[in-house]
């Protein structure tokens, strides 16, 4: 089977970045993935696109070397085992707020005797490989997204479900629930739960990745040592880079 390349920089202690597609067009997923990620998400959780537009992107994110994740809309069993069978490397599941839900949403990534996956990796063979089945189980990365108040307080029984490999820290969800706006990942109280959230993960040799909003958030979490993290969406780098070329040529 086709090695998952978070898997490898994982276990070499170097660090992923993930690519965020969030507009529903498989040419520009593509465009994304070519530019230099190592992996890239499709977005179906705020990404304005059902399933049938997903397959293509992950399709055209697999003509590059980016592993081709996604983010699921909810925990659900059956979405999540369309998305594998798609071609899913990795799943970001949102809103895990317990134990609970943190095995329902490990049990839906894998299969018997480790889960309750159905079998049927239609697209999974073609770009994983005929033996897709024997490895899936140990090649797809499973991340459970930690946003809220009860995530947050409930992070060490999460990352005590077996066959979870780690977290993805929401940090404008997370912000909010604190009582603050989305963007105030640098208050201290948001900074200290995300500090709390990468001890407590990689104590348990978890991993730990993370969205930033800016490429300073981007760099203070680098230094905190996670192991994957997003330095935007597509929305947010097209905006950036179109209004830095308008703001120059009107001066």
């Amino acid at each position: 089977m086709r090695q998952n390349p978070l898997r490898t920089l994982f276990a070499q202690k170097k660090l992923a970045l993930n690519g965020w597609a969030s507009i529903g067009n498989s040419f520009l997923a593509e465009v994304v993935a070519d530019c230099g990620y190592d992996a890239v998400t499709v977005d179906l959780q705020h990404g304005l696109f059902s399933i049938e537009s997903a397959v293509p992107m992950l399709q055209a994110i697999s003509t590059t070397n980016a592993a081709p994740l996604v983010r699921c809309s909810e925990n659900s069993l059956g979405e999540i085992n369309k998305l594998l069978d798609a071609g899913a490397y990795g799943v970001i599941c949102p809103l895990i707020n317990s134990k609970e839900d943190a095995e329902r949403f490990v049990r839906a990534c894998h299969y018997s005797p480790r889960g309750g996956r159905s079998y049927g990796p239609a697209r999974g063979v073609l770009y994983g490989g005929k033996d897709y089945f024997e490895h899936a189980n140990r090649t797809v990365l499973t991340l459970a997204m930690i946003e809220t108040r009860q995530g947050l307080a409930a992070v060490e029984d999460i990352l005590s479900v077996p066959d979870l490999d780690g977290i993805f820290i929401g940090p404008s969800d997370l912000a909010i629930e604190l009582g603050l706006t989305p963007d105030s990942w640098s208050d201290d109280k948001v900074d200290q739960a995300i500090k709390h959230l990468i001890t407590v993960s990689h104590a348990r040799g978890k991993y730990v990745g993370i969205f930033c909003g800016s490429v300073e958030m981007a760099e203070r979490m680098k230094a905190y040592g996670v192991d994957m993290l997003t330095p935007g969406t597509d929305v947010q780098l097209l905006r950036a880079e179109t209004s830095r070329r308008i703001g120059i040529l009107r001066g």
